[in-house]
């Protein structure tokens, strides 16, 4: 039985970039929060749709919603949401109605682009003051603080001595750059952030509604909860299915993790290392094809390759992550003797998939659509149109009294629904329309209703975190490219390099782990990837691989103690330190340290370069460094490990991460001799491991 510890209702969890209004938040305030969010979606999906305004504008106006909703949601200036409301939704508001400058001044911003009126400056300085404070109470002091600092070398970086001074730029000419083009504020992570990202963070919120999270806790408890060591497998399974629909690793620790910590933590397993295996297994979400998170989006658009070579690129890497942190629960648990759930107690998984296999057609259209290559924004809005209608239509289907009846309701919504293909996305708001009328008559379907408009409330809501930082990473990005500065960091990776790949490799790690101590994948992907991945493609290292090295450490620093937030999210949760989480994902994510290494080496593992016999080469050596590597940390394999197996063992896998035939044989050599030590050491200790049993 589980202890009262373990099945009491969780806190409330409050890290950076945690969405949640309030709870001293008036009943007005709450009204006004929720017709806010709605009027964003509609915004969003009705631009993604026709695409009636110029990027400029569209993306200003996204800013404008997220300053809006943010400050109406966080009015209070510090930890007391309650003082200032009015002052703070004041501030919303102005955010909002500015954003409209850029469309009504849109030709005259155009006739003087560069040449700022003080009336402009006025509006420049407002808005991107307004994006620091809305970061501010979204995401922490963090982030704001780094893009202060690279605004005051824009600013006074001039006065600098050596290398890193620049020549000097007025005030104008930083603001015209920071909130007047379009790579500043308004530049690429903003309109990733505008068109794809929030598309695909509503989408997974209508997913979640329609009954996705059962379906993939069902499927995951079905198929390995009754194996050794179940609930932390059913973890990792239910985790990286969840990463395919939301992309967002927090977000994926306190959905996820509300049921599966408190299952590991009753069958056996430490808190610690339960929050462990469920912060790691959710931040694998983001490199989970078909839908990867809102990096791999911002990445496609920076390095213009379509988004299906980003999903080419992860998919066996994150096959290998996931494949990880299976091993090493499925280790823990041979080392604790933990067994895993009674199979009578586990529900059939097959039968699952036979009665929510409807929930799977919109996510399988849109990888299709991704595939078949369509763009982003074109898949995100036709996935997310079928999931209204198939939500809308089981709400009409189930009052149907027959089953050919039901049957030639489906047919018939599908041959309205296949005019998109004739007549646009116009017929599909049509059909839509239709739904939504007949469920205004049937029995049940307004409640159905109004779950999808508090959808689309709930939808703008999750994407904020998102939509701040990557207005606010511009400022970054404006920095670099105004003053030049990621030349110069990127000559002293590339002299660096010169002597040693291993070092500069290192030093990005190092640099994107310090900069995830305080700030988000996403900006930690956008500044690292500025300084240090154009140094690696100076160093050889293939375009997409540059790349995927810096965002697999940002995800890696959301593990990485001492400020790991999918370990603090995971903290009230497992009711354990996060320090002590952060320390247990780290052991279970060791695949996401090695394998960006390997992929550098040899670029075959990311689908990059070589043959088809070249890339299960790597993967088999990949696997067999995973496998090492997971005896070694954990301290055991078919029995307990002592400590010169376990050297041995992290020998072997070291040597195997380099692609270079002497490290290559000497890894498969230490290996072989592990494999033979430990095999004997067993059979010896197995007679006496029988009678003790």
């Amino acid at each position: 039985m589980a202890s009262q510890s373990e099945t009491d209702t969780t806190e409330q969890i409050d890290v950076p970039g945690d969405i949640h209004v309030p709870e001293n938040t008036s009943a007005a305030r709450r009204r006004a929060i929720f017709w806010i969010g709605v009027a964003f979606s509609a915004y969003q999906v009705y631009t993604a749709a026709y695409a009636p305004l110029s990027s400029i504008v569209m993306r200003s106006l996204h800013v404008g919603f997220l300053l809006l909703l943010t400050f109406v949601m966080l009015p209070g200036f510090g930890r007391r949401h309650d003082r200032g409301v009015l002052f703070g939704t004041l501030l919303g508001v102005v955010g909002f109605a500015i954003s409209f400058y850029h469309w009504i001044f849109e030709e005259e911003l155009i006739v003087r682009s560069g040449d700022l009126t003080q009336l402009d400056i006025a509006v420049g300085i407002v808005t991107l003051a307004l994006v620091f404070e809305a970061t501010r109470r979204m995401m922490g002091a963090a982030l704001p603080l780094i893009c202060a600092v690279f605004l005051a070398y824009a600013l006074w970086g001039n006065y600098l001595p050596g290398a890193f001074a620049h020549r000097g730029f007025g005030l104008d000419q930083v603001i015209n750059q920071m909130s007047f083009g379009t790579e500043g504020i308004y530049g690429i992570p903003t309109y990733v952030s505008s068109t794809y990202i929030f598309l695909f963070i509503l989408f997974g919120t209508f997913l979640e509604q329609a009954g996705m999270i059962r379906l993939f806790t069902d499927f995951s408890m079905g198929t390995v909860g009754h194996t050794r060591g179940g609930p932390a497998k059913v973890a990792v399974v239910a985790s990286g299915l969840m990463g395919t629909i939301n992309g967002s690793g927090v977000a994926n620790v306190v959905t996820t993790g509300q049921f599966t910590i408190p299952l590991m933590k009753r069958f056996g397993y430490k808190a610690a290392f339960a929050g462990g295996v469920e912060a790691t297994s959710s931040m694998g979400g983001q490199i989970m094809p078909p839908v990867m998170g809102a990096v791999a989006f911002i990445m496609a658009e920076t390095i213009g390759v379509p988004y299906v070579e980003i999903v080419k690129a992860a998919i066996i890497p994150a096959l290998l992550y996931f494949g990880t942190a299976f091993w090493m629960v499925h280790l823990e648990a041979g080392r604790l003797k933990l067994l895993g759930l009674p199979k009578e107690d586990c529900p059939d998984a097959w039968a699952a998939i036979r009665e929510n296999w409807y929930l799977i057609l919109p996510l399988a259209a849109l990888v299709w659509l991704l595939f078949a290559g369509y763009t982003p924004l074109f898949s995100g809005t036709v996935g997310l149109a079928a999931t209204v209608i198939l939500i809308f239509g089981m709400s009409v289907a189930l009052r149907v009294p027959y089953t050919v009846l039901r049957i030639v309701f489906w047919v018939g919504l599908g041959l309205l629904s296949s005019s998109f293909l004739k007549y646009g996305i116009t017929a599909v708001f049509v059909v839509i329309a239709l739904l939504v009328a007949i469920n205004l008559i049937v029995n049940g379907g307004r409640a159905v209703l109004r779950q999808a408009v508090e959808g689309m409330a709930e939808g703008a809501k999750n994407a904020l975190s998102v939509g701040v930082a990557c207005a606010l990473v511009g400022v970054i990005i404006g920095v670099m490219t105004l003053t030049g500065a990621a030349t110069t960091f990127g000559g002293f990776v590339i002299r660096l390099g010169e002597h040693s790949l291993f070092l500069s490799l290192v030093l990005t790690m190092i640099t994107c782990l310090v900069l995830g101590m305080g700030i988000p994948t996403i900006p930690n992907y956008i500044i690292t990837s500025s300084l240090a991945a154009p140094a690696l493609l100076a160093m050889g290292v293939p375009l997409i691989v540059s790349h995927m090295f810096v965002f697999y450490f940002g995800i890696m620093a959301d593990l990485t103690p001492p400020v790991a937030l999918a370990a603090y999210a995971a903290s009230p949760i497992a009711r354990a330190s996060g320090l002590a989480i952060g320390v247990q994902a780290m052991r279970v994510a060791i695949a996401g340290f090695v394998v960006p290494f390997m992929a550098v080496y040899d670029p075959a593992l990311m689908l990059q370069s070589g043959t088809l016999l070249d890339t299960a080469y790597v993967v088999f050596k990949a696997l067999l460094a995973i496998g090492l590597w997971g005896a070694a940390s954990i301290g055991f394999l078919a029995t307990k490990l002592p400590w010169w197996e376990r050297v041995l063992a992290a020998a072997g896998a070291f040597l195997l991460v380099a692609a270079v035939p002497i490290t290559d044989d000497l890894g498969f050599l230490l290996c072989a001799v592990f494999v033979a030590v430990h095999t004997m050491r067993w059979r010896r200790a197995r007679p006496g491991m029988a009678r003790a049993a």
